[in-house]
């Protein structure tokens, strides 16, 4: 991977997560603080918490791939560390995946009148654990490319 590509995707990926940070503190603190800054009422709903807590799947899917960027620019990539960190983006996929369901769930009982929106709500949340099933083929031909470069290493 190219120096050049390496730090641009780490700059995006720094970007990304300084969002992140900044949503969860700001959340956090309203949580604290008691007061909502929109209509001065009880802030705890189960939302924001959901918010909250799909920034640090996010947070940990962000790190895992800085991980797996380094380890790539360093060709270790097909070593048995870099599973680790796959299951990582696929766990944090997983786990974005349950919070919309969450959200889905929460958000079904106020479209009685237009249930379209709680399946296209469903719907997205069968994409997302589509993409975890994507990255999870990808993990497999990750264990195929190591699998070969050992045997090549072996014939060499």
């Amino acid at each position: 991977m190219g120096n050049l590509a390496v730090r641009a995707l780490r700059a995006v990926l720094a970007v990304v997560l300084a969002g992140t940070v900044f949503v969860q503190v700001s959340m956090a603190w309203t949580l604290i603080s008691g007061n909502d800054p929109e209509d001065g009422s009880l802030p705890l709903t189960p939302l924001r918490v959901i918010v909250i807590l799909g920034m640090v799947a996010v947070q940990v899917a962000l790190g895992c791939v800085w991980r797996l960027v380094g380890m790539v620019r360093r060709g270790t990539v097909f070593s048995g560390a870099a599973f680790r960190y796959v299951n990582g983006v696929i766990g944090a996929i997983v786990a974005v995946a349950l919070l919309w369901f969450t959200v889905t769930a929460i958000n079904a009982p106020g479209q009685r009148e237009d249930p379209g929106v709680t399946l296209i709500m469903g719907g997205i949340g069968v994409a997302i654990l589509g993409v975890a099933l994507v990255v999870l083929v990808l993990r497999m031909l990750l264990a195929q490319a190591a699998q070969m470069r050992a045997e090549l290493a072996e014939v060499i």
